[in-house]
């Protein structure tokens, strides 16, 4: 069982960039989170260390509380929260647990600026370099991923009145669930996500006859 983090690489942790998990700290610091299995040293120059997913979720633990269990079928109930960080930014997948907060030129700027940083850490991350491709943080991150990719691409998530887009967990492994009531603009979401490396299906919500995606990061 890995070893709990000590109060001083728990600072490493918290202080990691919300986006990419790069990490600031001594070399003896670093070096310990990677033994404890909690970061990676990038094989790239300047071989800087970044989180694993493990890293991400005692960081996320300690800033967030508990996670929710996952939901059930693919429509708006179980949700996973939708953080992309610790409350410095926060993607937003359609709801009511969604942050406050206008659609204004700041909340534009601090999107565009997360979802530079995840192309960053694809690049830094994708064996290959590839950016066309989700990485493993996304894979571990489903519903923040794809509502970072859809609010990036200039879609609205649904807010009070019911209308944009709300991206949920499903049962299936590495998928989530985009529901959007307007037939047009949920074929425009399957076109974002497809554009941002991810396969895309539109299916047919047995019970209520609702139209929605079945998402999944692309792997090649």
């Amino acid at each position: 069982m890995t070893r709990p983090p000590t109060a001083a690489l728990r600072r490493v942790i918290d202080a990691a960039d919300p986006v990419t998990g790069r990490l600031r700290g001594t070399q003896p610091q670093l070096a310990a989170l990677v033994k404890r299995g909690l970061a990676f040293r990038h094989p790239r120059p300047p071989h800087d260390h970044f989180l694993t997913p493990a890293g991400h979720r005692i960081r996320e633990a300690g800033a967030q509380g508990p996670p929710e269990p996952a939901g059930g079928p693919p429509e708006p109930a179980g949700r996973e929260t939708a953080a992309a960080g610790d409350g410095v930014f926060t993607a937003r997948a359609g709801g009511e647990q969604d942050p406050p907060g206008p659609v204004g030129p700041a909340r534009l700027r601090e999107v565009r600026a997360a979802w530079e940083g995840l192309l960053e850490l694809r690049r830094m991350t994708n064996a290959d370099g590839a950016t066309d491709r989700p990485c493993g943080w996304e894979r571990s991150h489903l519903v923040r991923a794809a509502a970072l990719a859809l609010e990036a691409g200039g879609h609205r998530p649904a807010g009070a009145d019911g209308d944009g887009y709300r991206v949920r967990e499903t049962p299936q492994p590495e998928a989530v669930a985009v529901h959007e009531a307007d037939g047009a603009a949920l074929r425009s979401c399957a076109i974002t996500l497809e554009r941002a490396g991810w396969h895309v299906g539109e299916h047919t919500e047995p019970r209520t006859r609702a139209r929605y995606l079945l998402a999944s990061p692309r792997k090649v």
